[in-house]
């Protein structure tokens, strides 16, 4: 009596058995890593009602983050800057440019700009932007080089698991309080010797346990 099956098909139960193990492991791994912040949020850059650029601003005219952001040092929160500090030089600097007319209505109307959050924690995470500044932990660890941006861009995924790396260990993102604005700084070589007498003399000791973030 002839084979229905050609001898090939012995080796079916092999092939469906690495299947079953293989597919549900790609499987994970393509959503764990195409479903993560790395993945999905890096890269974020919406329109802004006016176009400006970090670039000239930060970059080349050489303005402090805290002359927009004027609360970062002291408050939870990094304020939005209000109209009032935009007009503070467009009031002469580019008076007539067509680009701010937004800004401009803004000021004469009294009503806020609607600018769009490039960096946002989701509501059940807590964090202080005023206790990193004292710490130590640069501007530019967690918002990249933003001196370098003509359009504001998310660089980092701001996952619990990217936060926690820092936490469990926070020296290579230390610096100089002195220094946490400026874009250009680059560590000394000594930077773990330092970084390691600093968290001991100041005793840093960022939470790694659910309630630092979630309270």
């Amino acid at each position: 009596m002839a084979q229905i099956f050609p001898k090939s098909a012995n080796r079916l139960p092999i092939f469906l058995a690495l299947g079953g193990i293989l597919v549900p492991v790609l499987a994970t791994g393509g959503i764990w890593y195409y479903g993560s912040p790395k993945y999905t949020d890096v890269g974020y850059r919406p329109r802004q009602p006016v176009p400006y650029s970090h670039k000239l601003h930060v970059g080349e005219l050489g303005l402090d983050c805290r002359y927009c952001h004027a609360s970062v040092e002291v408050s939870p929160v990094a304020n939005v800057p209000p109209t009032k500090a935009c007009m503070n030089c467009h009031a002469t600097v580019k008076r007539d440019s067509a680009l701010l007319e937004p800004i401009r209505d803004s000021a004469t109307s009294g009503r806020p700009m609607h600018w769009v959050r490039v960096h946002q924690l989701p509501d059940y995470a807590y964090f202080e932007h005023r206790s990193h500044i004292r710490a130590g932990v640069a501007c530019v660890t967690c918002h990249g080089r933003i001196d370098q941006m003509e359009v504001v861009t998310l660089s980092q995924p701001l996952s619990m698991s990217w936060c926690l790396d820092c936490h469990r260990n926070p020296a290579p993102n230390l610096r100089p309080p002195a220094e946490v604005t400026n874009m250009q700084w680059t560590p000394p070589k000594n930077q773990a010797q330092w970084a390691a007498q600093t968290i001991a003399e100041r005793r840093l000791a960022p939470p790694t346990d659910c309630s630092g973030c979630h309270r």
